[in-house]
């Protein structure tokens, strides 16, 4: 394939100093970048390329190089231990990157571009050179591929062809790895981007969660206040923490030392139900305040939940009631119910059982549903000792283990079967303990307020009050 270069031979023609064109020289860095192979580890594709390059030559030394602005970087050297790079200048790969054929010296002494480079006037002592530039599709030299000997040679224009051969083998190498790194980019930019979309996800998740708790606690009374004789406790829990939920109650005080309080369910959830809350809940406080009479209450509700634009045709149910202080100890309780579920008189028995009466004045229609609803109540007296329980439709509507909801009858027996002291607070955290163990979780809102009466003997000015807040999830329903 190779011959040795006679000693007569004539001197060759010298050749001309090629100078890079600077916006051509910047466009061919920018295609050497493109392909990201500088300082890369070997590899052993571009090494088999080299080694088939010096047997196919019979040369001692070939190499794959990578011109980069100011250094030749050796992908891959055969023969060549211990060099990873050198100047550019003066240069053999530097001149061959600007031609577009293959780039033979016979005898480097004799080339006056070659005769300074350093494997040629150095220890080495290089006297043959050729090789074949690596052209991208777009027409870019990226490099070499290049043959050395330490004895002057000529070759063929079927060797330089091999030569050239083996350039494009290193393209397609080249291309193959690009393709694999820029798939590899692409899947991790994916990854990136369902990374940053999934950290936005739970930024939005906490940010909504936040605001609709936060405009969750303004629509509950912050405390319960506290009422001279009475004990008082509450618990609110929203099926979900993204949804601001349709239940409210408050407990205020009305004129001649008397109390008010209400609770109630908005039908739906959302930025809708909480315009209809919030209007039920200052509608029920101002009206009492002009007449505190529980069925004129429900009744100004009524009217204002189907004359208020903000309502739309959301409508609620509502349980509001009246107390009045006696005295000895005790209340008049006066209830009056817009389609709530039955509130719950208690009070312990003689054989120590609890006795429990369902407070369900007949004919109270729903609020806001139709101009001529009426409202019907009922009054009675919560001694000492006595409580009353109040809830919303999220409570009965809980499922029991056999997959049956709870209901009014399974509510009332287990009021029935409670043990200890029956007060407010105790009324409350047994229901909370009761919607705790259902297997499926709570379903919907869930608002609970109790009211129990001191005994005067024992407290003469006892007033407590207990407010919880809850919105976690179902499993982990309990008072904060």
């Amino acid at each position: 394939m190779t011959q040795q270069a006679s000693a007569t031979d004539p001197a060759p023609a010298r050749r001309p100093e090629l100078v890079p064109n600077p916006r051509a020289e910047a466009a061919r860095i920018a295609a050497v970048r493109r392909y990201d192979i500088l300082d890369t580890p070997p590899d052993g594709a571009f090494d088999r390329v080299a080694a088939m390059a010096a047997r196919l030559f019979d040369v001692p030394v070939a190499t794959v190089t990578i011109v980069d602005t100011d250094r030749i970087w050796f992908k891959a050297a055969h023969g060549l231990e211990g060099v990873k790079e050198i100047g550019r200048d003066p240069g053999l790969c530097g001149s061959a990157i600007l031609r577009d054929d293959a780039l033979v010296i016979p005898d480097t002494l004799r080339d006056p571009v070659a005769a300074k480079n350093p494997l040629v006037a150095g220890e080495m002592g290089v006297r043959f050179y050729a090789a074949a530039p690596i052209i991208t599709p777009d027409g870019h030299r990226l490099g070499t591929v290049n043959v050395l000997d330490t004895k002057p040679r000529s070759i063929t224009e079927d060797d330089t062809a091999t030569l050239a051969d083996l350039a494009a083998i290193v393209l397609d190498e080249m291309e193959l790895r690009l393709s694999a790194l820029r798939a590899l980019r692409h899947e991790q930019e994916r990854r990136e981007v369902e990374r940053a979309a999934r950290e936005q996800v739970e930024k939005d998740k906490a940010a909504i969660a936040a605001f609709a708790s936060t405009l969750q606690r303004t629509l509950l009374p912050p405390a319960l206040p506290v009422v001279p004789g009475l004990e008082l406790a509450c618990h609110y829990h929203t099926a979900s923490v993204h949804d601001v939920g349709g239940d409210f109650y408050d407990v205020f005080p009305v004129d001649g030392g008397r109390w008010a309080f209400f609770l109630g369910d908005v039908c739906g959830k959302g930025p809708e139900a909480a315009t209809v809350t919030a209007l039920a809940r200052h509608t029920l406080r101002v009206a009492a305040q002009i007449d505190p009479d529980p069925v004129t209450v429900l009744r100004t509700l009524n009217t204002v939940l189907l004359t208020d634009v903000t309502a739309g045709s959301r409508f609620c149910t509502a349980l509001f009631g009246l107390l009045s202080p006696q005295e000895g100890g005790g209340f008049t309780v006066t209830v009056a119910t817009g389609g709530h579920p039955p509130a719950y008189h208690v009070r312990p028995d003689d054989s120590g059982a609890v006795w429990v009466k369902a407070v369900r004045p007949k004919g109270g229609m729903l609020v806001g549903a139709f101009p001529q609803a009426s409202f019907a109540q009922a009054t009675f007296l919560l001694a000492p000792g006595e409580g009353l329980f109040l809830y919303t439709d999220g409570l009965t509507e809980a499922r029991t283990t056999q997959g049956a909801m709870l209901g009014e009858d399974g509510l009332t027996g287990f009021l029935h079967q409670r043990t200890g002291p029956l007060t407010a607070t105790a009324l409350v955290e047994d229901a909370v303990t009761l919607l705790a163990s259902v297997p499926d979780g709570v379903g919907d809102d869930v608002a609970l307020l109790a009211l129990s009466v001191s005994d005067p003997e024992t407290a003469p000015d006892a007033g407590v009050a207990a407010t919880a807040h809850t919105t976690a999830a179902p499993e982990h329903f309990g008072q904060e």
